[in-house]
């Protein structure tokens, strides 16, 4: 889990780069052919990863409802995200990082509920659902550098 763990931690600075390079304007904005922009792309990840690693665990995980409702899987932005919503994907992208790492040092999964994804990923165990996470990820990371060549 050490790789798993540590790709993960590269993909999220990646992610993060961005709230750097970028303003709040051109986060939000969907260019032409686009359905989302690369604000709802951070926001999806994050949750995406609790999803996959905490609800398919049957655990509560750390975002609220609203912000599940908002970047689920099938949604699209709908609205500008505000700077204070902006400010806490920033804060999510990394400390959700730290509390997932101790949570499983701490052997806090214990059940996994098997998956397949809408992609056909078949996730038998939690390892599986981790890995599939980087993938996924990996995935959005390289849609954001698409949007991000038109903002």
């Amino acid at each position: 889990m050490e790789s798993v763990f540590k790709t993960w931690k590269t993909s999220r600075n990646l992610y993060l780069a961005y709230f750097d390079k970028y303003t709040l304007v051109q986060l939000n904005k969907i260019p032409d052919g686009f359905s989302n922009n690369l604000i709802w792309n951070i926001g999806h990840v994050i949750v995406a990863q609790q999803a996959l690693i905490y609800k398919l665990s049957d655990l509560q995980g750390y975002i609220s409802g609203e912000l599940f409702e908002r970047y689920k899987s099938g949604t699209k932005p709908t609205e500008q995200t505000s700077e204070n919503e902006v400010n806490e994907l920033k804060d999510l992208l990394i400390s959700l990082i730290e509390k997932t790492e101790t949570d499983f040092n701490n052997e806090k999964f214990v059940t996994f509920n098997e998956k397949v994804t809408g992609t056909g990923f078949h996730l038998k165990t939690l390892k599986d659902s981790f890995e599939f996470n980087n993938y996924h990820e990996g995935l959005h990371l390289g849609l954001m550098m698409n949007i991000q060549k038109f903002v």
